[in-house]
């Protein structure tokens, strides 16, 4: 009989290599098949709701790495939180509508003027349709558990209703209003744009400063004076109406040698700017405030017929300029309120694309608002009023879709006043935990500043502004109307606004004292695609009947504090007066390896498929386990390989689970945690604790502790410490005795424990390890529930004791080492070791109740007192050891050293402890011998 087959060698049919790519797949289908996340709401039918409310992708195009963080962060929540007691679905959604989707039918060669608008929008909403079960299947392909066949998307027929009904209330309470203020106009997207659609860069434009002769000085000032005024958009002059000032300051007029013009500008610039003009004498003749000069006028430079009016603006600083601003209030907000203020005419000399209109001028007519700036300075030159020109380089609005500038530009939309409920709306932050904690602050004061919310956009694909216009003009904004717009959006979906009448979208007999004759015309703007997800709260959480309202969770981007975060926020105030969610957790964003955002033109993307399909969906869920999703994440190729490193370990000592307990019966072989070795008793208390820190920080969504806790237990607790000397125990000892039934307890409980906290993160490999587990109940690993903390009693002392020896231990693998580097020994197991002991280190030892030498790994271990060193001890760590090699021989079959070899004649190459094992559970090797 060979010796081997005297040894416990571990077996499993689990295989070392995951094949991922190639499993990962067969395991999806195997859930699909079985319904496996359905059989996961059945179970948890009538438990506590915990509500993770999705906020949706935009539905363009494949996902990318950022998707796949977000999405897979929400999964482990889900799946932890599911496997907790709680009723946690999870309803993936999507944002259909809007901008993107338009512009990709264009580049697909579609005309939406020559379709006309009903064509268009249902040539939008199949398009739409495709990626969504493009994004779908990329998600599936990560492990997502959803539910996949009821998705919400923003064009479906009852969300559209719902964000009517949203709009009908807000309407009702005076929220919805039409005015005419400068917004954010993007020409390259035709539309006006919501604060949270812009992304501002640096750029570099020509500033002027240049002299508008004065009109009307008031009797204090002549017709040979001039205000100096400065702008960064000379391309906006011919919409100038008006010249804003600051009533504080003191302004001054001057006159320069050789000059018989006098100029007005502020004192604390004159000298900066003098310098700049290349004034080098000059005469201060006097000196006003600036209330002095309000109500002045001067001549517009471009048109005699145009009277600039002076006004007081608090918005008129000294960090640059003159002190003395050009004002548009057709192209500024701060312009058009002092504007208000004073009466002025809002004029808007551009059209949507950015042309010059022909009241700009003859000279601008046509012209590209960008190339009007060239055509404007050279008309200052030629009248000799143009100070100075210089480029300068600030930031600028740009639109974040076709990133393309912006301009503002005052057209007639439609609003949603931000501040006739503000304070409801920062009040409502109080209920919300953040995480970060700065995720408060961010929110609080993009509302406390946001201004009133332009909804209205000039484009088709989208939700109808629910609006009918009587024969006068006057808007309709009646709710039980528009809620009779909202059933009929519910039955036919909102394509049903651009192909009837208005009055067929009316009430039958509906009639209105401004309409005497009973015609009506309908809007055809759209809402903000914000305003579509950001009613997701009614749309989803308040209409479905497993889900409720407010949600517990939404995790979004640290962008969406502008965005969905923000105008859910608002919505909800607004309809329901309480914030839609509970608790906000916001994610980075994800960098290429050197920190640069990522980007398809720069060609440093990683594309989620290229992973799963090299590597494996798992090892992406690792990689995001293992991050800091609260700061920006930079990712590369060399970061996927550490972790399929990291993936590897974890794979191999399940294996080794498994393997090494596969001839355990969990259910007749269990040993009571009293009966458990010390040793044992200790790893199985450790690991409670370790199970406790796991489940609290999944339950404080902090899955890169989960990640630490996890692989530094793996690495350091299990495979350098108590599987490393248990192999000797597992493989030498007799398979049914109490030693080794005693660590394969613990090590069945580890497998099983560990398979379930590892689920949320590795769900394909949990459900792999599940089926080597055929004792557990279940048809599937995430059809079962966490690990609970077991109530051991007290275990402190007993946690205290082996923590203590842990320095013992150290210090024995350093005195080794030593021996080791001395050519002593090759393998601990050809150790002797001496410890001379003080009482307290002998106390602790003792306290241990344990065989230390099998921990420690050596042939043969001697206590002393340390009063008892030889000469031939060293100190290592406040522990004095001696080492020698063991005495004896070793045996071909423990690899141990031992002095009784062949004490039992019948096996003259083994110990009498081995020879009893083989004698008593392997007979046959008494007729056939050892070899």
């Amino acid at each position: 009989m060979k010796i081997k087959n005297t040894l416990n060698i571990g077996k499993t049919k689990f295989p070392m290599r995951g094949n991922l790519p190639t499993t990962e797949l067969q395991r999806e289908k195997i859930w699909a098949d079985n319904k496996v996340y359905e059989a996961r709401q059945k179970l948890n039918a009538g438990k506590p709701s915990f509500i993770l409310h999705d906020g949706p992708p935009y539905a363009n195009g494949n996902i990318h790495i950022g998707h796949a963080m977000n999405k897979i962060s929400k999964d482990i929540i889900v799946r932890y939180k599911s496997m907790s007691g709680f009723n946690a679905p999870f309803i993936p959604g999507w944002d259909t509508h809007g901008l993107p989707i338009e512009q990709q039918l264009t580049k697909m060669g579609k005309d939406r003027k020559a379709v006309g608008s009903v064509i268009w929008r249902k040539m939008a909403d199949e398009f739409a349709h495709k990626q969504v079960k493009k994004q779908m299947n990329d998600f599936k392909r990560l492990g997502i558990a959803a539910d996949w066949n009821h998705p919400y998307l923003t064009l479906m027929p009852e969300f559209e209703a719902a964000q009517i009904r949203v709009f009908a209330t807000m309407a009702d309470k005076g929220y919805i209003y039409r005015g005419k203020k400068p917004v954010f106009w993007s020409w390259s997207s035709e539309s006006a744009l919501a604060m949270s659609e812009i992304e501002y860069h640096d750029v570099t434009a020509p500033t002027a400063f240049y002299a508008e002769q004065v009109k009307d000085g008031k009797g204090l000032l002549d017709d040979e004076t001039y205000f100096v005024v400065w702008t960064t958009t000379p391309w906006t002059i011919p919409g100038s109406r008006g010249i804003s000032l600051n009533a504080n300051f003191t302004y001054v007029q001057v006159q320069p040698s050789g000059s018989t013009k006098k100029y007005i500008l502020a004192k604390d610039l004159l000298a900066d700017d003098a310098a700049l003009f290349g004034w080098d004498e000059y005469e201060v003749l006097a000196e006003f405030k600036g209330t002095d000069l309000e109500y002045m006028t001067a001549t517009h430079p471009f048109d005699s017929e145009i009277e600039l009016l002076v006004m007081l603006a608090d918005f008129v600083t000294l960090d640059a300029g003159t002190g003395l601003v050009h004002t548009a209030p057709g192209f500024g907000e701060d312009d058009f309120f002092v504007g208000q203020k004073y009466g002025l005419e809002v004029a808007v000399p551009v059209d949507y694309q950015g042309k010059m209109l022909p009241e700009a001028g003859a000279d601008f007519a046509g012209l590209f608002y960008e190339d009007a700036n060239e055509v404007a300075l050279k008309k200052l030159q030629a009248q000799g009023v143009l100070l100075k020109e210089e480029p300068i380089t600030h930031s600028y609005p740009f639109d974040w879709r076709t990133k393309k500038p912006v301009i503002y530009r005052a057209v007639p939309q439609w609003f949603a006043s931000v501040s006739d409920f503000r304070p409801e709306l920062l009040n409502s932050l109080d209920d919300v935990n953040f995480s970060p904690a700065w995720g408060k602050k961010r929110l609080y004061n993009m509302l406390k500043d946001r201004g009133d919310w332009v909804i209205s956009r000039q484009r088709v694909w989208g939700v109808p502004l629910p609006i009918f216009y009587a024969e006068d003009g006057t808007p309709i904004l009646d709710a039980k109307i528009i809620n009779h717009v909202a059933d009929l959006v519910a039955e036919h979906g909102s394509t049903y606004w651009f192909e009837q009448d208005a009055k067929d979208l009316l009430p039958a007999g509906y009639t209105n004292t401004h309409s005497p004759h009973g015609e009506f015309t309908k809007e055809s703007d759209i809402m903000d695609v914000w305003f579509d997800s950001g009613t997701s709260h009614q749309g989803v959480l308040a209409t479905r009947d497993n889900l409720s309202f407010p949600a517990d969770l939404v995790l979004e981007g640290s962008d969406q504090y502008r965005g969905w975060f923000n105008s859910s926020l608002i919505t909800s105030v607004a309809v329901t007066g309480q914030a839609p969610y509970r608790n906000v957790l916001s994610q980075g964003f994800t960098l290429d390896g050197n920190g640069e955002k990522m980007s398809k033109s720069l060609g440093n993307t990683i594309v989620p498929s290229e992973i799963t399909d090299s590597m494996g969906a798992e090892i992406i869920r690792l990689w995001v386990s293992s991050v800091d999703t609260s700061q920006d994440v930079r990712v590369s190729m060399d970061g996927f390989k550490q972790t399929s490193e990291a993936y590897r370990k974890i794979r191999n000592t399940m294996r080794f689970l498994l393997a090494n307990t596969n001839d355990f019966n969990s259910k007749k072989d269990t040993l009571a945690f009293a009966d458990l070795s010390p040793v044992d008793q200790y790893f199985y208390a450790h690991f409670n604790a370790v199970v406790a820190e796991i489940l609290a920080a999944y339950d404080a969504y902090d899955f890169q502790t989960v990640n630490k806790v996890l692989m530094n237990f793996i690495n350091t607790d299990l495979s350098a410490f108590y599987l490393d000397f248990n192999k000797d125990v597992l493989y030498v000892e007799a398979p049914a005795s109490q030693v080794r039934r005693s660590v394969q307890t613990v090590l069945y409980k580890l497998v099983v424990a560990l398979d379930k906290l590892i689920l949320p993160i590795l769900p394909h490999t949990a459900e792999e390890i599940f089926e080597y587990l055929p004792a557990e109940v279940g048809d599937f690993a995430y059809l079962t529930e966490m690990p609970t903390v077991e109530d051991l009693g007290d275990v402190s002392e007993l946690l205290a004791n082996w923590t203590a020896f842990m320095d013992l231990r150290s210090a024995v693998n350093k005195a080794l080492e030593s021996a080791r580097n001395q050519e002593l020994i090759g393998k601990p197991a050809e150790a002797a070791l001496t410890l001379y002991l003080t009482d307290a280190q002998a106390h602790m030892v003792s306290q241990l109740q344990q065989d230390i030498r099998v921990v420690l790994m050596v042939s043969q271990l001697t206590l002393h007192k340390v009063d008892e060193a030889s000469g031939e001890a060293q100190m290592f760590d406040e522990f004095l050891i001696q080492v020698e090699h063991a005495k004896g021989e070793m045996s071909p079959r423990d690899r141990m050293y031992h002095t009784d070899l062949g004490s039992d004649p019948d096996f003259p190459m083994l110990s009498a402890h081995e020879a009893q094992i083989i004698r008593e559970n392997y007979p046959e090797a008494l007729t056939e011998g050892l070899e």
